[in-house]
């Protein structure tokens, strides 16, 4: 059902002010349907019930004596037009035994007559086809004019009797019912059908409005998800409350990017003003008699300044978008592998494929260097693999370590998190390697995944759109 709808805010209500548009015209449809159909028996109901109470001249003060009190009767000289049968008197009820009348018509027929002052012991009401009734095939059989009239004998016939005392005898009526003007439905239909395109024609402007400065605001969201180092002002549009929702997003952008800016400015500031006095201290250490402790202090500010390093870079990542370009990522790999073989660390790669992306190669190359940094580290080798799937390049790289536990894969992508307790960054570092690379896949659009495989070791897979 959720594929069925319309993923955007304007098809969804399209999609919903639609389906209730179209209950409404099939509902109102259907009772202009019925009101029609209600004055169709209405008028057939009058007819008949004049049809009843015209009588033969002769016959016109028995029936005189039938109303009630003073009510004045139908003029029984005016019958109904189109009524081309006359009243008949039987002793015996005008249904068939075969047939069973329409008690529902039959005492509605019954409240009319009461209405013009008639009291009848018993109705019956009920429509057969014309060619069956056997009155008006005797008057087809005598009258060739009316037996040629084409159609007669399929149209509804209205036979409708009343008695107006127990035993007594019946009084039918047979009128033609009224025949259906061609076109009314398919003119209901045609009504229907305009009104509802004229009004999804006019919410579709209105829900426009709306929804366009939404959609700009959501492409600008994206866009400044992607650089948050750019702020552009949105043109507020739209009804007040969308133009408000504008104004606070470009206000909430602006200060966005400026605390970004003052964070460079400020990483920049502690990088310089830490390295000065680190390099200082570097020089110092130099006089220090005993060898073993020189070592491990330097050691210890080797470690800090590739720390700051390393915080200085994650806090770059995103933010640089210029010098991208298009590299062949196979040949990125092999000098990436070269690198590692020159410091004779045992890292190899498989043939890899000729696969062009367009990306900021010091990035990605740093990205990569921290992946078979920490196999070399921590899985005693690295296994390099250039993979092509769904549009995008998987720069894979394979260990033969121990692995990660299933329940800190995630954590290991946070920043200063380790999978060994130490800060000697030979052995630990400082838990921030994956944190680069996973930054840099992100501001290429690609992502960084670890798994642990199936054989034994770590699997580290960025992945980049080509």
């Amino acid at each position: 059902m959720r594929r069925l709808l319309p993923s955007s805010l304007l098809g969804q209500v399209l999609v919903a002010v639609a389906v209730a548009l179209l209950v409404a015209q099939i509902v109102s449809a259907t009772l202009l349907y019925r009101a029609a159909q209600n004055r169709i028996e209405a008028g057939q109901l009058n007819a008949v019930a004049i049809s009843l109470l015209r009588d033969p001249i002769e016959d016109r003060g028995r029936l005189q004596g039938r109303f009630r009190g003073d009510e004045r009767p139908f003029d029984l000289r005016d019958g109904p037009r189109g009524s081309r049968f006359r009243t008949r008197s039987s002793d015996t009820a005008p249904i068939f035994a075969n047939e069973v009348s329409d008690e529902r018509r039959a005492a509605a027929l019954s409240e009319v007559l009461n209405g013009q002052g008639v009291e009848a012991h018993a109705v019956q009401f009920l429509v057969r086809r014309a060619g069956n009734d056997p009155v008006l095939q005797a008057r087809a059989q005598r009258d060739p004019r009316f037996s040629r009239r084409p159609g007669w004998a399929d149209r509804n016939l209205i036979v409708a009797g009343v008695q107006f005392e127990e035993g007594g005898e019946w009084r039918i009526a047979r009128v033609f019912a009224p025949q259906r003007e061609p076109g009314v439905t398919w003119g209901i239909v045609l009504q229907t059908f305009v009104l509802f395109v004229l009004l999804m024609a006019v919410l579709f402007v209105i829900l426009r409005r709306i929804t366009r400065p939404l959609a700009r605001l959501t492409d600008r969201v994206g866009d400044f998800a992607a650089n948050p180092d750019r702020a552009i002002r949105i043109e507020e549009t739209g009804p007040a409350d969308t133009r408000r929702l504008i104004a606070a997003h470009n206000a909430m952008e602006a200060r966005i990017a400026a605390m970004l800016d003052e964070k460079d400015v400020m990483l920049g500031a502690i990088g310089h003003d830490l390295k000065t006095p680190l390099a200082a201290l570097r020089v110092r250490i130099e006089s220090v008699p005993d060898e073993a402790q020189r070592a491990k202090m330097a050691d210890s500010i080797e470690d800090i300044t590739q720390t700051l390093d390393d915080i200085l870079i994650l806090s770059r990542v995103g933010r640089d978008r210029s010098g991208a370009e298009a590299v062949d990522l196979g040949a990125l790999m092999i000098g990436v592998t070269e690198e590692f073989e020159d410091l004779g660390e045992p890292v190899t790669i498989n043939d890899p494929a000729r696969l062009v992306a367009t990306i900021q190669v010091t990035w990605v190359k740093r990205a990569l260097r921290n992946l078979v940094s920490n196999a070399v580290r921590y899985g005693e080798s690295a296994e390099l693999t250039l993979l092509e799937e769904s549009g995008h390049a998987i720069l894979r790289v394979d260990d033969s370590g121990p692995g990660i536990a299933p329940d800190q894969i995630a954590n290991m992508l946070e920043p200063f998190a380790r999978g060994e307790a130490s800060r000697n960054r030979a052995t630990g570092g400082a838990g921030l390697g994956l944190t680069i690379a996973r930054a840099i896949a992100e501001q290429h659009g690609g992502e960084l995944n670890l798994a642990n495989r199936a054989e034994g070791g770590l699997r580290a897979e960025l992945h980049l759109p080509l």
